[in-house]
């Protein structure tokens, strides 16, 4: 069976568990279990802003994207905020990460958004070998408190 890009549903709890913990992993951060839990309520909430694709094989998921819309000073259109992508380690250098990618990208589209944003490490060489393909980099710095 081809991959199929599809909206998170509530029956993928378990499989986007191991997908979360491994993006937490990746970049050696956690998660304590009730925001992980809350994460996961806000993304199959149909009036919660965070949104959620999957990428499907066989029934088995791939790659999670999670993303949101807000509004911006510089445009009266939305943008768009591509907050967490991840890839199964096994599934990189499939397309997944484009699929997914390009599955925010419609979605921006049909929701009327100037831009589709991110951010990655930039110590992060394979994800930004991708990044370069579908993206302009913008010489920003990200500033926290």
């Amino acid at each position: 069976m081809p991959l199929a890009i599809r909206t998170l549903r509530p029956d993928d709890r378990s499989q986007w568990d191991v997908l979360w913990r491994g993006y937490l992993d990746f970049y050696k951060t956690d998660s304590p279990a009730h925001v992980t839990d809350e994460t996961w309520r806000r993304l199959i909430d149909p009036a919660e802003p965070i949104l959620g694709f999957c990428a499907e094989e066989d029934q088995r998921l791939l790659g999670i994207v999670h993303y949101l819309f807000h509004p911006v000073t510089w445009s009266i259109t939305p943008r768009c905020y591509l907050e967490d992508l991840f890839t199964a380690p096994e599934a990189r250098g499939k397309g997944v990460g484009r699929a997914l990618i390009e599955s925010v990208y419609a979605a921006a589209d049909a929701n009327g958004a100037d831009q589709v944003y991110w951010l990655t490490q930039t110590g992060n060489a394979t994800a930004r070998r991708l990044y370069d393909r579908v993206a302009t980099a913008t010489d920003f710095i990200k500033y926290r408190r």
